[in-house]
């Protein structure tokens, strides 16, 4: 659900500027690239092996390839808000590659319950306002023993724009991020079971902050919040951010800070729902002897 309150996403807003940002986003998308790869080299190391695999938030659909190459007997689904986004993935694998496309939000995903094995989702998460639900709605079509990996980006990303934007007046200009342990705990709330959570620090080096801020536009990645100020930014109070941001150079660079927060989990083989425990049809009976 789209909440309306200060600080929220909002929703439309972001579609739209994911879909202006889809035909130029992987000229800029460096740091989300390099996110994807690390993800995938986890996925090395975890033994499992999915009939379903949905991509949330696949973008341009890179990583989708990627998941499509590693389990190649599975069903490979590419789910994003954002259209031109989805048109994109779909051209990037070709007749004998394309996944299935699916246009939708992570927080209400149209797909049924205990449909998939694995859900992927690299730095899509803060795009989404009520975290435990969407926790929520990932265990929901996840089957018994499902796997989630994912990312997102915590409180200390962008954090020398977020500074410098304080300096010159008390609106919002940078997105809010999750705490790690906010994350985890959401997690534990949605009922996923076995939940891990670390984090990772990566920074980006810019010439100027008009370098940084086109970056973010054409990733389709500024400021969507809802307590967004409304309306041009005069000149003075974004030479006055400018000249607070001068204060980060370092070495001829400015930079850029980022903390990617990575979450993994599982889907728990017995579920509870008002109260009531649920046990798979094909695990009933399971560990019992001499019964007839």
């Amino acid at each position: 659900m789209d909440k309306q309150v200060p600080g929220s996403i909002d929703k439309r807003q972001a579609r739209a500027a994911f879909s202006r940002a889809a035909p130029h986003y992987d000229e800029v998308a460096e740091l989300q690239r390099e996110i994807g790869r690390r993800m995938l080299q986890r996925l090395t190391y975890i033994r499992h092996q999915p009939q379903v695999v949905l991509d949330v938030g696949a973008g341009t659909g890179e990583a989708t390839q990627a998941l499509k190459k590693q389990y190649r007997k599975a069903s490979t689904i590419a789910l994003d808000f954002a259209m031109p986004m989805l048109h994109r993935a779909r051209k990037r694998g070709g007749w004998l590659r394309r996944p299935i496309c699916v246009c939708g939000d992570a927080e209400q995903l149209p797909l049924a319950d205990q449909s998939v094995d694995m859900i992927f989702s690299n730095a899509a998460l803060q795009w989404c306002n009520d975290l435990p639900g969407t926790f929520s709605e990932f265990l929901r079509v996840l089957r018994p023993n499902g796997m989630l990996l994912f990312s997102t980006f915590g409180p200390d990303t962008l954090k020398e724009l977020r500074n410098s934007w304080s300096q010159v007046d008390g609106h919002s200009h940078v997105s809010p991020f999750p705490d790690m342990h906010d994350v985890g705990d959401a997690m534990l709330r949605a009922g996923l079971a076995e939940p891990v959570v670390d984090v990772d620090r990566m920074r980006l080096s810019y010439p100027d902050v008009p370098s940084l801020m086109r970056d973010l536009k054409t990733l389709g990645a500024h400021n969507v919040t809802r307590d967004r100020p409304r309306g041009l930014t005069g000149k003075g109070r974004l030479r006055a951010m400018y000249e607070a941001y001068e204060t980060y150079r370092r070495d001829e660079k400015l930079p850029a800070s980022y903390e990617v927060v990575y979450g993994h989990a599982w889907a728990p083989q017995q579920r509870r729902a008002d109260g009531v425990t649920a046990i798979p049809v094909d695990q009933i009976g399971m560990g019992r002897t001499g019964q007839g």
